[in-house]
């Protein structure tokens, strides 16, 4: 891309998060001032870009994997500027009937994926704040493609470290609860232990960075079911190793797979406790001795229901 501005309202002068990615990728959709702090972190850090590069691969990978699983809706949230392999691209080799949304809050990375990603039936591309869960799973281009009443896939890759720790948290909490079971929800966030590199943060200015830790995470995910090996770091979360790495690392993604299961619902009736689970049941009953020799049915009131014994 030349430096001319070829959006109007383009400001070119300042880094853009979108356009460094970009850069870092090996991609030409970038001007002088994203270049100039990406050069100057990778002075830093010169392992940049392969873990930009690495992040598509994991990317890619987990959205085959959760097509395989069955899933067939994806949204990309922070899709970036259009790189390959895309999202549909991956999963539409394991289902060619995939549908995938891609969300953006950058407007100009947003027109680069209408006119690149989501061209032909089951795509599309929107301005949307991954963090802002009940705008996304309202939008009007989202709900085109995207069947809120079905297990979808939530991509949150290399986004979620430009939201500030309490925001992300309340963020994908609503996604947990929002999405229907048999949902997949993934995260990859940039994280560091290495105070020499967290003091470097302020570096990058393209965006303010967050350096959110394994706990967060898990928090994060409470209550859903975190696909092995966990909370890990990428490289060693692919390989099914698991875990992070030592203090050598100045810095790595952090990631998380999980999904969203299907659990026993118990409702309360008049009478006791049945187990709904999507549908009526009759409430559980135990079979008692009376003491005087009679053996009698009662209901069970209170606690966790348990298996009938035989008798």
């Amino acid at each position: 891309m030349t430096d001319d501005a070829w959006v109007v309202g383009l400001d070119t002068s300042k880094p853009n998060m979108a356009r460094v990615y970009d850069f870092w990728l090996g991609g030409k959709d970038n001007f002088a001032a994203d270049r100039e702090i990406a050069v100057k972190l990778l002075e830093i850090d010169p392992t940049i870009s392969r873990q930009v590069r690495d992040n598509r691969a994991f990317l890619t990978s987990v959205a085959a994997r959760a097509a395989a699983d069955g899933v067939a809706q994806f949204l990309d949230l922070g899709a970036g500027l259009p790189s390959h392999p895309a999202v549909h691209e991956a999963v539409r080799e394991v289902n060619p009937d995939a549908r995938v949304a891609y969300v953006d809050i950058d407007p100009v990375v947003v027109n680069h994926a209408a006119a690149l990603l989501a061209k032909g039936p089951g795509l599309t591309a929107t301005r949307g704040d991954a963090a802002d869960p009940d705008a996304v799973l309202n939008d009007p281009r989202v709900l085109k493609v995207i069947d809120p009443g079905q297990p979808l896939c939530v991509l949150m890759v290399a986004v979620l470290h430009y939201v500030e720790p309490g925001r992300a948290r309340a963020a994908v909490r609503r996604y947990v609860e929002l999405l229907p079971a048999g949902s997949w929800l993934v995260i990859a966030v940039t994280h560091t232990t290495d105070p020499a590199a967290i003091g470097r943060i302020p570096l990058y200015t393209a965006a303010t960075i967050y350096n959110h830790s394994p706990d967060d995470l898990q928090g994060w995910l409470a209550g859903t079911e975190l696909v092995p090996p966990g909370v890990a770091e990428r490289r060693r979360w692919m390989s099914g190793i698991g875990g992070v790495p030592g203090c050598s690392d100045p810095a790595y993604a952090l990631c998380a797979v999980s999904i969203k299961r299907r659990l026993p619902q118990f409702t309360q009736v008049a009478d006791g406790w049945e187990i709904s689970c999507g549908r009526r049941r009759r409430p559980w009953r135990r079979r008692w001795h009376s003491g005087r020799g009679e053996t009698r049915s009662r209901r069970w009131r209170g606690g966790s229901p348990r298996r009938s014994p035989r008798g």
